[in-house]
């Protein structure tokens, strides 16, 4: 797999710190992908992120919100040792995140039938949604006035 170092373009660039983190986070999230998982628009501004764990409970998983990025870790406790013939369900632990953009928070998140469902929503809040702005002028009255004092 190619890398690609984004060290010189820090120097001569101002405020796009995030947007190079995130490249570089796209880059090392395609070398593991475990645990599978979907990512849908449920809504204009709602979405869902449902990542497939099955063999875990819910007492062995954590779902973290943080600023704009969602985090989700498991650790399958070793309760007995087994031998297996075959192991084809996985339980080795996982770290798995998922950045957000602005204003996207996690609503709740649930458990059931081995996958794991985050809901997200958007929330902008009033003082930044765009508003229309009343544009205040003259009557046309007041503009002939003004137009026969000029002549």
């Amino acid at each position: 797999m190619r890398t690609y170092d984004f060290s010189p373009l820090w120097r001569s660039t101002i405020g796009f710190d995030r947007l190079f983190d995130l490249v570089e986070t796209a880059q090392r999230a395609g070398e593991d992908n475990y645990p599978p998982y979907n990512i849908e628009r449920v809504g204009e501004d709602r979405y869902q992120i449902s990542l497939a764990i099955a063999g875990f409970s819910p007492d062995e998983v954590s779902v973290t919100a943080e600023q704009n990025a969602v985090i989700v870790e498991g650790n399958k406790a070793d309760k007995a040792e087994r031998e297996y013939l075959y192991r084809g369900i996985s339980a080795r632990p996982f770290k798995r995140q998922f950045n957000l953009a602005d204003y996207v928070q996690v609503k709740s998140a649930s458990f059931e039938n081995g996958l794991l469902k985050i809901e997200l929503i958007r929330e902008i809040p009033e003082a930044i949604k765009p508003r229309r702005i009343a544009i205040n002028g003259a009557s046309s009255g007041t503009v002939h006035q003004l137009e026969s004092k000029a002549a």
